[in-house]
């Protein structure tokens, strides 16, 4: 078992232990989308903690899509749950780059393409090949996309 996994684990006991019904049951789901990934496919396999991490953030984000969709349908109280899962899952997710960061490192990638010939909307995809790898885990694919498109127009 994989040390990330081992973690979610040992924290669902623990939650569980203290009777703490969000935290226990936000464990219980991520871990069960994390068996749906290992099992899927023509053979089960073990996870590694870079795919294992991919399946918590990939979980975060449907939890803070789902607390933007209950805020906006007026369910003030379901939202705030949402949110707080969302909050427990980053908890086992590397620290997220500031804006000032983000944006520093799409700068240097945006002069890396220039310096290649790329310039203006079309030098998107190139951008992104030098970012992504930089900022994989660490920042949102579409605050990536935003800044990215951001720095191309002006």
């Amino acid at each position: 078992m994989t040390t990330l996994k081992s973690k979610l684990h040992e924290d669902l006991t623990a939650a569980i232990r203290g009777r703490d019904e969000l935290r226990s049951s936000t464990l219980r789901l991520t871990l069960t989308a994390i068996t749906k990934e290992e099992v899927s496919g023509k053979t089960a396999r073990e996870l590694s903690d870079d795919e294992v991490q991919k399946v918590i953030a990939r979980e975060a984000k449907k939890r803070r899509e789902a607390a933007e969709a209950f805020a906006e349908g007026g369910r003030a109280e379901q939202a705030a749950k949402e949110k707080a899962e969302g909050e427990i899952l980053a908890e086992y997710l590397p620290k997220q780059l500031s804006d000032d960061e983000l944006q520093e490192i799409v700068a240097q990638a945006v002069a890396e393409a220039k310096a290649a010939g790329a310039e203006g909307p079309r030098a998107m995809g190139q951008v992104m090949k030098i970012v992504n790898p930089k900022v994989a885990g660490l920042a949102e694919g579409g605050r990536v996309a935003a800044t990215v498109k951001k720095l191309l127009a002006g």
